[in-house]
């Protein structure tokens, strides 16, 4: 089966950054996402393997506007420290809103990248912002999705069975 809009597309991947430095790879899990524009994965990747088959392979550069974007230093905030929990530590994430955001704008998710005695720094920009991303990607299967994928546009796995926890007591559900 042809990849073409309204297909389950299972990947394996390899990202790189533009020195070749593994960043992460799909090991057994293949990425699976609804193919034709659902944002299941970047426009560029969706293009490359658009008319392909099972068993294709390529590699792609995606620069930062065709991925994560560009940095954005407007996205750096000094906080009080006295505002944030104890313990601390760079690496933790926190959600909020950019200072000249308003109220009904997009929340981002903020890392810490500095703790200091009364200030903290944090940073709005996805971690592979700014980057030129190189793509290894080898299409394992290829599927026609299910009405309700198509309504929910998104994929709901490799066979198309969604898992929903219905009950914290119950063992998940498979639809």
């Amino acid at each position: 089966m042809k990849i073409e809009k309204n297909t389950v597309v299972s990947v394996t991947y390899k990202l790189s950054d533009a020195q070749g430095n593994l960043i992460e790879e799909s090991g057994a899990e293949p990425m699976v996402y609804l193919h034709g524009g659902y944002d299941g994965t970047f426009p560029k990747i969706e293009e490359a393997l658009d008319g392909q088959d099972v068993g294709f392979e390529t590699q792609l550069q995606l620069e930062p506007t065709d991925a994560f974007g560009d940095y954005d230093s407007e996205l750096i905030k000094i906080e009080e420290r006295g505002r944030f929990p104890d313990p601390l530590e760079v690496g933790m994430q926190f959600e909020g809103t950019p200072e000249d955001g308003d109220e009904e704008a997009d929340t981002l998710i903020y890392t810490v990248t500095d703790v200091a005695d009364d200030k903290v720094v944090l940073d709005g920009n996805h971690p592979l912002a700014g980057m030129a991303l190189r793509f290894e990607l080898k299409v394992t299967d290829v599927r026609q999705a299910t009405e309700e994928e198509i309504e929910h546009q998104h994929a709901h796995g490799a066979s198309g069975l969604e898992i929903v926890d219905e009950d914290e007591d119950d063992a998940p559900t498979l639809h």
